[in-house]
């Protein structure tokens, strides 16, 4: 289910945003260009799939996002990574030992 949610773009960049420090839905809403009714629905999104929380401050909710359901994305990923960081540095060597006039 956090792959579909971070399929949207709006989405990533909400998380983009809220990775530098918490922020209220007002100024999501002029960061992304959406209407505010938007901006809660993708919030709402990534709030039911644990990637960020709510507080209540005086009259307004600041949302952060919560780093331990994407440190189990980066530990679930890790091994695809290593994998493919292996077979591009074998590329990129294989490219450098290429004749640049074939």
């Amino acid at each position: 289910m956090v792959f579909e949610v971070l399929a949207e773009p709006h989405r990533r960049l909400i998380l983009d945003v809220l990775r530098d420090a918490e922020r209220p839905v007002g100024d999501l809403v002029g960061i992304l260009r959406v209407s505010q009714p938007a901006v809660s629905k993708h919030l709402r999104v990534l709030r039911d799939a644990g990637l960020v929380e709510a507080r209540v401050d005086a009259q307004r909710r600041v949302y952060r996002v919560r780093p331990e359901p994407l440190r189990q994305l980066d530990d679930w990923l890790a091994p695809d990574r290593a994998m493919w960081t292996a077979h591009l540095d074998a590329l990129e060597c294989h490219l450098d030992t290429m004749d640049p006039s074939t």
